[in-house]
């Protein structure tokens, strides 16, 4: 057995394996089930370095439907979250998330927003632990000499003094980001002015509207000196001032995770349009050194890196994204712009349900563990992953979700509670409609699969 699958916790093992059996990937854990990601981490933990150190970083990822974008993005989250960043996650769609409208974009980041400590949305916590640091920098100023706020006489119980001071600092941290999003700066005051008159109300809307949220009472507004609704090209001021109050938050940086970038293909002419010109300026503004702390991915099919109705409609784009494929994969560089996942094999679905096994079995009684060993070995993986890639028009690049969603519920459940279950007699797989997403409908189809649809 696989001496990390038994330290990992039961709180930790059960997560993991619960969100198999729903055949959704996990929210954390994804150490546990990285197959085929070690070439990337080296590259990843200097990437991680170099935004905790205050520089920023961009990479594109590319991979078919079923490659594994998802659980790769997660799987670094983890290592950001690890490495002291805030992390959110933004699916890309045509009318929620437009990429072309930015404050959207931004709306939905502070909707995601995680910490290795709060889940989503984290903008609150945040929002008060940067008070409340520069609370403590401006007392310790007052005791020291530094910052520029010693000589005020500010002492712990002088709320004005300590009222007063803070707020220049916030002006001081913030200064940069003003000269953009002056909105940024002057909602935060307002968010802690309402905190400090007992007014929740408003202290709530005020913090809404800094997180991009539209239709906030025009009552909060006032009170906050701020107008209107974010547009698009105050997003990218917001999400700089954004990145100042998670570094003085304690945090080293944030990841930014834009998935399926790829349905920009199915939005209108010009709406593509903007959205492609949209990304290459934020893509700019990465590279100018505008977000410091700021680790920004984005995923997308080939199809969309390489097709007529993608990158490739905006030349300034296509070149900041143009990386040299021709090689074997083997040989792909993890530090250029793009990185190609190649998806999985049969043999690295079999060492995948390995791990998945071994970790089932860590937490199970000794007679059940015993059993799972035996009756399944690396062997039955092999036949199992056979058997459902099978089922999918053989495209095994498609087949990891349901491989471990039957691999756990239909299989080493069974054997965990039943001692008589044996999967090679008890179990033929069937693969109802229910189970499939459209994805694994379509491989199905493709091939004209005599499926067993109950």
């Amino acid at each position: 057995m696989n001496g990390e699958a038994g330290r990992v916790s039961a709180a930790r093992r059960r997560d993991v394996l619960d969100a198999l059996r729903r055949g959704a990937v996990p929210a954390a854990g994804l150490d546990l089930l990285a197959v085929g990601l070690d070439r990337f981490e080296r590259v990843a933990a200097e990437d991680l370095s170099a935004v905790a150190a205050g520089g920023s970083v961009f990479k594109a990822v590319r991979g078919e439907y079923g490659s594994g974008k998802t659980f790769f993005t997660r799987w670094l989250a983890e290592r950001a979250k690890k490495a002291g960043l805030a992390t959110a996650e933004v699916q890309i769609s045509e009318n929620e998330t437009p990429l072309h409208r930015l404050e959207t974009v931004y709306r939905r980041l502070t909707e995601r927003l995680t910490t290795a400590t709060f889940p989503p949305s984290a903008l609150r916590h945040v929002v008060d632990g940067w008070f409340y640091a520069l609370e403590e920098d401006v007392l310790a100023a007052g005791e020291t000499t530094g910052d520029g706020v010693a000589g005020d006489g500010v002492a712990g119980d002088d709320a004005a003094a300590l009222d007063r001071a803070v707020g220049e600092l916030v002006d001081r941290r913030l200064a940069d980001v003003g000269r953009t999003a002056p909105a940024f700066a002057a909602a935060l005051r307002g968010y802690r002015a309402a905190l400090a008159a007992g007014d929740e109300a408003t202290a709530a809307a005020v913090l809404a509207w800094l997180g991009g949220q539209p239709h906030v009472a025009a009552s909060a507004r006032r009170a906050a000196g701020v107008r209107g609704d974010l547009d698009h090209f105050g997003a990218l001021g917001f999400l700089q001032g954004l990145l100042v109050v998670l570094r003085d938050s304690g945090f080293r940086g944030l990841l930014l995770v834009l998935d399926e970038v790829e349905t920009l293909q199915r939005v209108r002419s010009d709406a593509r349009d903007k959205a492609l010109n949209a990304l290459r300026q934020l893509i700019d503004e990465v590279h100018s050194g505008r977000f410091p702390g700021l680790f920004l991915v984005i995923t997308g099919t080939p199809a969309f890196y390489d097709g007529p109705q993608g990158v490739a409609r905006l030349a300034p784009l296509a070149q900041r994204l143009a990386t040299d494929f021709t090689a074997n994969p083997k040989f792909d560089n993890p530090r250029a712009v793009q990185l190609r996942l190649a998806g999985f094999t049969e043999a690295s679905l079999v060492e995948l349900g390995g791990r998945v096994r071994d970790l089932y079995a860590a937490g199970s009684s000794g007679d059940a563990a015993a059993r799972i060993g035996t009756l399944v070995d690396d062997a039955y993986l092999g036949e199992l992953a056979g058997a459902v890639a099978g089922r999918l028009g053989g495209k095994v690049g498609v087949a990891p979700r349901l491989f471990l969603k039957k691999l756990v519920a239909d299989v080493l459940d069974r054997v965990d509670q039943f001692d008589d279950f044996a999967p090679r007699r008890d179990y033929p797989l069937t693969i109802g409609v229910a189970d499939m997403t459209d994805l694994e409908r379509n491989a199905a189809r493709a091939d004209d699969i005599d499926l067993d649809l109950d």
